[in-house]
């Protein structure tokens, strides 16, 4: 009989999460994740395999516990401005659009397991823009612009750059698009 697990598998990936939400994925080496999750390497290779079957589980749970969770609140916000207000309400969506914009820029390209799951999510983020916005038909546009916006406010965000004001993009956004959808 093997010895029982010295760790709570749960709150290491939360960490892995919070870690690689932070930086890239190459840029983080396996000693660090020792040394951050306070695991053993040899620990953390028979629960997880690999770095990426960590990463992996990081990526699984930030998209369960932070974005999806979002999307959610996105999708009953009843307006565009209030559905962009949604993504500051919180500092933990913060953790898991940081990573899920690590993941698109960086794994995505090179790992199409990645690649499938982003694009599921937002393909949920646009239509929780189309339940916000109120028009769940053919808006696609509307929900486009309204999931890029949210993804640039949190890159602006995440980049350091001063003006990053959601009420004021939100508001703005949303006269446009919605003078924009009435003169359509």
């Amino acid at each position: 009989m093997g010895r029982p697990r010295g760790f709570d598998e749960a709150t290491v990936v939360q960490a892995a999460a919070e870690l690689f939400s932070t930086r890239s994925y190459d840029g983080i080496s396996m000693d660090e994740l020792v040394t951050h999750l306070g695991v053993h390497r040899n620990s953390l290779y028979k629960t997880f395999g690999s770095k990426r079957g960590l990463y992996q589980a990081a990526l699984s749970w930030s998209l369960e516990h932070h974005v999806n969770p979002l999307i959610d609140r996105i999708a009953a916000a009843g307006d565009l401005a209030g559905a962009l207000r949604v993504a500051a309400a919180e500092p933990a969506a913060a953790v898991g659009l940081d990573l899920l914009l690590l993941a698109a820029v960086e794994r995505a390209p090179v790992d199409r397991e990645v690649a499938d799951r982003l694009a599921a999510v937002l393909a949920a983020f646009d239509q929780a823009a189309r339940a916000a916005s109120g028009s769940e038909g053919a808006e696609d546009d509307l929900a486009f612009a309204l999931t890029a916006a949210l993804l640039g406010l949190r890159l602006r965000a995440r980049a350091g750059t001063a003006d990053t004001d959601i009420d004021r993009a939100g508001a703005a956004l949303a006269r446009r698009l919605t003078h924009h959808h009435q003169g359509a």
